[in-house]
Protein backbone atom coordinates (compact mmCIF):
# COMPACT_ATOMS: atom_id res chain seq x y z
CA UNK A 1 0.00 0.00 0.00
CA UNK A 2 1.19 3.51 -0.84
CA UNK A 3 1.28 6.19 1.55
CA UNK A 4 -0.07 9.24 0.05
CA UNK A 5 -1.20 10.83 3.48
CA UNK A 6 -0.71 10.29 7.14
CA UNK A 7 -3.96 9.36 7.33
CA UNK A 8 -2.76 6.09 5.35
CA UNK A 9 0.10 5.11 8.02
CA UNK A 10 -1.26 2.63 10.25
CA UNK A 11 0.46 4.29 13.46
CA UNK A 12 -1.12 7.06 13.03
CA UNK A 13 -4.38 5.77 13.53
CA UNK A 14 -3.64 3.98 16.55
CA UNK A 15 -2.05 6.88 17.84
CA UNK A 16 -5.76 8.50 17.15
CA UNK A 17 -7.60 5.56 18.98
CA UNK A 18 -4.87 6.23 21.81
CA UNK A 19 -6.40 10.06 22.00
CA UNK A 20 -9.56 8.80 22.09
CA UNK A 21 -8.75 6.22 25.06
CA UNK A 22 -6.89 8.71 26.88
CA UNK A 23 -9.47 11.53 26.67
CA UNK A 24 -12.18 9.15 27.47
CA UNK A 25 -10.36 7.98 31.19
CA UNK A 26 -10.43 11.16 32.13
CA UNK A 27 -13.69 11.71 31.41
CA UNK A 28 -14.68 9.24 33.44
CA UNK A 29 -12.51 10.19 36.62
CA UNK A 30 -13.84 13.48 38.29
CA UNK A 31 -10.84 12.96 40.43
CA UNK A 32 -8.52 12.88 36.81
CA UNK A 33 -10.83 16.05 35.49
CA UNK A 34 -9.88 17.88 38.64
CA UNK A 35 -6.04 16.99 38.59
CA UNK A 36 -5.78 19.35 35.33
CA UNK A 37 -1.61 19.10 35.50
CA UNK A 38 -1.77 15.69 35.32
CA UNK A 39 -4.71 15.75 32.57
CA UNK A 40 -3.33 18.22 30.61
CA UNK A 41 -0.03 16.20 30.45
CA UNK A 42 -1.27 12.69 29.42
CA UNK A 43 -3.45 14.81 26.80
CA UNK A 44 -0.12 17.03 25.44
CA UNK A 45 2.05 13.14 25.22
CA UNK A 46 -1.21 11.83 24.01
CA UNK A 47 -1.99 14.48 21.51
CA UNK A 48 1.71 14.37 20.26
CA UNK A 49 1.89 11.52 19.27
CA UNK A 50 -0.32 11.63 16.66
CA UNK A 51 0.81 15.15 15.31
CA UNK A 52 4.34 13.99 15.60
CA UNK A 53 3.24 11.37 13.11
CA UNK A 54 1.66 13.46 10.85
CA UNK A 55 4.21 16.60 10.59
CA UNK A 56 6.83 14.09 10.64
CA UNK A 57 5.57 13.22 7.16
CA UNK A 58 4.59 16.08 6.06
CA UNK A 59 8.28 17.58 5.82
CA UNK A 60 8.64 14.66 3.04
CA UNK A 61 12.53 13.96 4.33
CA UNK A 62 13.37 10.72 5.40
CA UNK A 63 15.92 11.80 8.28
CA UNK A 64 13.34 14.47 9.25
CA UNK A 65 10.37 11.90 9.39
CA UNK A 66 12.73 9.62 11.71
CA UNK A 67 13.33 12.59 13.90
CA UNK A 68 9.83 13.13 14.88
CA UNK A 69 8.89 9.22 14.92
CA UNK A 70 11.51 9.41 17.86
CA UNK A 71 9.49 12.17 19.41
CA UNK A 72 6.33 10.28 18.97
CA UNK A 73 8.33 7.23 20.81
CA UNK A 74 9.25 8.94 23.82
CA UNK A 75 5.47 11.06 23.41
CA UNK A 76 4.45 6.91 24.00
CA UNK A 77 6.63 6.36 27.22
CA UNK A 78 5.38 9.69 28.87
CA UNK A 79 1.53 8.52 28.65
CA UNK A 80 2.78 4.86 29.86
CA UNK A 81 4.53 7.15 32.68
CA UNK A 82 1.29 9.42 33.53
CA UNK A 83 -0.88 6.01 33.45
CA UNK A 84 1.10 5.33 36.81
CA UNK A 85 0.55 8.52 38.47
CA UNK A 86 -2.83 7.82 37.60
CA UNK A 87 -3.36 4.39 38.87
CA UNK A 88 -1.72 5.13 42.18
CA UNK A 89 -3.95 7.93 42.65
CA UNK A 90 -6.92 5.59 42.30
CA UNK A 91 -8.10 7.85 38.43
CA UNK A 92 -8.71 4.25 36.63
CA UNK A 93 -8.65 0.60 37.55
CA UNK A 94 -6.12 -1.63 36.70
CA UNK A 95 -8.46 -2.97 33.44
CA UNK A 96 -8.46 0.79 31.74
CA UNK A 97 -4.48 1.47 32.83
CA UNK A 98 -3.49 -1.74 31.15
CA UNK A 99 -5.43 -0.71 27.64
CA UNK A 100 -3.93 2.54 27.57
CA UNK A 101 -0.46 1.22 28.49
CA UNK A 102 -1.31 -1.15 25.41
CA UNK A 103 -2.08 1.05 23.18
CA UNK A 104 0.39 3.00 24.14
CA UNK A 105 2.71 0.03 23.65
CA UNK A 106 1.38 -0.95 20.04
CA UNK A 107 1.92 2.65 18.92
CA UNK A 108 5.37 2.69 20.21
CA UNK A 109 6.22 -0.99 18.66
CA UNK A 110 4.69 0.37 15.19
CA UNK A 111 6.90 3.69 15.27
CA UNK A 112 9.53 1.61 15.55
CA UNK A 113 8.97 -0.93 13.05
CA UNK A 114 8.18 2.58 10.66
CA UNK A 115 11.46 3.68 11.63
CA UNK A 116 13.48 1.00 11.09
CA UNK A 117 11.51 0.56 7.67
CA UNK A 118 13.22 4.21 6.59
CA UNK A 119 16.04 3.51 7.30
CA UNK A 120 16.19 0.61 4.97
CA UNK A 121 15.07 2.85 2.02
CA UNK A 122 16.54 4.40 -0.83
CA UNK A 123 14.62 6.48 -1.71
CA UNK A 124 13.28 9.61 0.94
CA UNK A 125 9.17 9.20 0.74
CA UNK A 126 7.34 6.31 2.33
Amino acid sequence: MKIERFEDIHAWREARGLVQMVYAAIGASEHFRKDFRLANQIQAASVSCMANIAEGFSRHGRKEFIQFLYVTKGSAAEIQSHLYVALDLGYMGQDMFDQIYDKADKVSRMTSNLIEYLRNQTHTRV
